[in-house]
């Protein structure tokens, strides 16, 4: 049975299973540094959760959003909990729009209509409910979907092709379509270009997640100075490919639809296509790059230099999920590197990242270099074994085909007590490298996912 996340909501207030998460500290945030795993439980009261939005709102900089973009964020009523489950972003002005989506063969309604009107250079909004994935729901739920877009359209004054929709929750229930009736009139007419705003948006996203994910960026291209802000959620059914996830980028850089599409494309292959919870893709899936830019365009020099930075960005926003990963104590940094190729490390750090030997040897802090090395030799990619090597949190405890003394204890106390246990690979001695990123296995992912229905 397939689920787009482990949360099951409807207007009638049916409670489900609500997992307990715990509140973290809201970071300090430094001029141009990120901001990160901001929390607002799901099952908290909503005035909490409000007051924890307005907490997380007052960690970014009144600067940090790029321009002519509003925000909102509102409770209609798909969770129970009463918590914000709508969200909607609209430009001022039509603006350019890219996106990736999910590579599952079953594919929710909003993933259909909204990967057919990628790349554009007309899109006014992005829309997006929690709580309720509508897939595998027919006819109806494309019905549903074209509606929400319809509703949108209807109060901004554009057509129904130039708005966005994304949708997360659980599978195969239709839509609880008075509740998002209601929502979309309420997120319209709480419309602001604010970090408040911008923050109840995102909070509006997230299902299981135990914390916000948001990430904000400056950067200064030939001299003139731009941003970029972006919210995802994400925290299972994580799988290189797309991790189960959704996310919206915005910017105001000058692009191309034709030049955000290539970028946002090889941006999702260096970030959020490199990450693993539990190797299963979601039907729902969706990275969007909207931008807002005036002015001219970006030379190549430019370009370079903006793709780099987003890619930074998208990297730790693929790091948040894993982090927030169902039950995760550890994220896993898998580099691999001496392959005969790109391509090669890549299959070898996927393998190694999906192995529930390699996760849970990383729960118990058991610096089990067998399975690491063992994967690597099933994944269905040529590896030199007798050149292969490996180093756990800098110590090497596999050399050249052949395993090494080293102090077991220390090392496993160290993995125990790091949250990012990191590992490098050495495959052979060629120029292919590639970089993974995955959570460990814990029994809190397995109870938490044993304990729901779709």
């Amino acid at each position: 049975m397939i689920h787009d996340v482990a949360e099951t909501r409807s207007c009638t207030n049916d409670s489900p299973f609500v997992l307990d998460v715990t509140t973290h500290p809201i970071p300090k945030l430094a001029q141009k540094q990120t901001v990160k795993q901001m929390t607002s439980p799901d099952n908290v009261p909503f005035s909490e959760a409000i007051a924890s939005s307005e907490r997380n709102a007052n960690a970014i900089p009144s600067d940090a959003l790029p321009t002519g973009f509003s925000y909102a964020g509102v409770a209609c009523g798909i969770k129970p909990s009463g918590n914000l489950d709508v969200s909607l972003i609209v430009s001022e002005q039509p603006v350019v729009a890219a996106g990736v989506y999910t590579q599952n063969q079953v594919v929710a309604a909003p993933v259909v209509l909204t990967r057919e009107k990628t790349p554009n250079h007309s899109i006014r909004a992005v829309i997006t409910n929690s709580g309720n994935a509508n897939a595998c729901t027919g006819d109806q739920g494309m019905a549903d979907a074209q509606e929400m877009c319809s509703l949108v359209a209807e109060k901004i004054g554009c057509s129904a092709e130039s708005i966005l929709l994304m949708s997360t929750g659980v599978i195969g229930k239709h839509l609880p379509m008075d509740c998002i009736r209601n929502g979309i009139r309420d997120a319209y007419s709480q419309l602001e270009g604010t970090p408040a705003a911008f923050v109840r948006s995102a909070e509006a996203i997230r299902t299981t997640d135990k914390n916000l994910k948001v990430e904000f960026e400056q950067i200064d291209l030939g001299g003139r100075e731009f941003r970029i802000a972006a919210m995802a959620k994400g925290a299972g059914m994580i799988a290189p490919n797309m991790a189960t996830m959704l996310s919206t980028i915005l910017t105001d850089v000058p692009l191309t639809a034709e030049m955000a599409q290539e970028t946002l494309s090889r941006v999702a292959a260096a970030s959020f296509n490199r990450v693993s919870v539990d190797g299963h893709t979601s039907t729902n899936d969706t990275l969007l790059l909207l931008s807002s830019g005036q002015g001219a365009p970006l030379n190549s020099a430019e370009q370079i230099e903006f793709e780099n930075s987003l890619t930074n960005l998208a990297i730790k926003l693929a790091k948040q999920l894993v982090a927030d990963g169902e039950g995760a104590q550890h994220v896993m940094s898998i580099l691999v590197k001496g392959a005969a190729d790109e391509s090669t490390a890549e299959i070898v750090a996927k393998t190694v990242a999906a192995s529930p030997l390699v996760k849970t040897a990383i729960t118990g802090g058991d610096p089990n270099w067998g399975r690491i090395v063992s994967a690597a030799g099933y994944a269905e990619a040529r590896i030199c074994p007798e050149k292969t090597s490996l180093e756990i949190l800098g110590t090497t405890i596999y050399l050249h085909g052949s395993p090494v003394d080293f102090d077991e204890a220390a090392l496993s106390h160290k993995m125990k007590t790091s949250p990012e246990v990191s590992m490098v690979l050495s495959v052979g001695d060629g120029p292919g490298t590639a970089q993974y990123w995955a959570s460990d296995l814990t029994t809190d992912y397995v109870q938490f996912n044993s304990e729901y229905t779709t």
